[in-house]
């Protein structure tokens, strides 16, 4: 990681202990149950930076960044992650600071920091399981957010424009399981709502691979999605696609470039390419 990146992440020029190991994570996450608000089934901690110390430490308050190790049930979760987050940036949507770390033990984890917060200031954040009242992440259209975003966002047409590039990238990436909870609006420092900038990317079709196309309705589907679908999400959120289109699909050797130079095993990065190529072609279909 250069100086550069340690910057960004974590404003020093150093790169911070973590005095955890992978067997460590579980019992320190359960520590903290009911004192943290990170959700999900994958253990994660809240960890905040002692300069003072030169160390990411467990916070049960003032947590500045989210760790989360590997997983017993899926492998190279954090390598995933952090490659899907760095393709995100490198196609222009916005993404928080991450990188890969390595715990005492060498297992790698990838560590994020929190867009909602600015330095000691925590920002609002809402995702659309909240905004929208539902009673199941899974339950929904991409429809339904992006509407929703357009009636709440300070710069509607804008922020459908990027919310629909997303759902363009999620798809390309084979991210299967970005729901309700995926979306977020946040109230910047001038308290206007805003589209949060992206998280929680994962090739979920990676590990799973007969995981759904998307986790919510696109034109009323969820698997077997084709360009059509697509367009017709853009109308319904009434924007231009062509922009979107010609960014995530121009960008193909990008994607490709960085799996190549990831750290997935070279199994997983033939498999990812493959997924990102085939998906890729489905876009490209155009219908009369």
């Amino acid at each position: 990681m250069d100086k550069k990146h340690l910057k960004n992440l974590f404003d020093v020029n150093y790169l911070p202990k973590i005095d955890l190991s992978l067997t460590d994570i579980p019992t320190a996450a359960q520590e903290m149950a009911g004192k943290m608000s990170i959700s999900g089934v994958q253990p994660k901690l809240s960890m905040k930076l002692d300069k003072k110390n030169g160390a990411l430490e467990v916070a049960g308050e003032g947590g500045e960044y989210i760790l989360k190790p590997q997983l017993q049930t899926f492998n190279n979760i954090p390598q995933n992650e952090n490659l899907c987050m760095d393709i995100a940036a490198s196609l222009g949507i916005q993404v928080p600071p991450h990188a890969l770390v390595s715990l005492k033990d060498n297992s790698l984890a990838y560590i994020v920091k929190r867009f909602d917060r600015i330095k000691k200031e925590k920002l609002h954040q809402e995702n659309f399981f909240q905004i929208l009242g539902e009673k199941d992440k899974y339950k929904g259209s991409m429809e339904k957010i992006g509407k929703k975003l357009k009636e709440i966002s300070e710069i509607p047409g804008f922020d459908a424009q990027l919310f629909f590039e997303r759902i363009l990238y999620f798809f390309i990436i084979g991210n299967g399981d970005a729901h309700l909870k995926n979306f977020s609006i946040i109230y910047d420092k001038e308290n206007f709502i805003r589209l949060s900038p992206a998280y929680d990317i994962v090739s979920s079709k990676l590990v799973i691979p007969r995981e759904e196309d998307s986790a919510l309705t696109i034109n009323g589907k969820k698997n077997n999605l084709a360009r059509k679908d697509f367009d017709e999400l853009a109308n319904a959120l009434k924007i231009n696609s062509k922009a979107s289109y010609k960014n995530i699909l121009g960008s193909i050797k990008t994607i490709d470039r960085l799996i190549k130079n990831s750290l997935l095993t070279d199994e997983e990065k033939k498999s990812l390419s493959s997924i990102v190529k085939e998906r890729a072609l489905r876009l490209s279909k155009q219908t009369s």
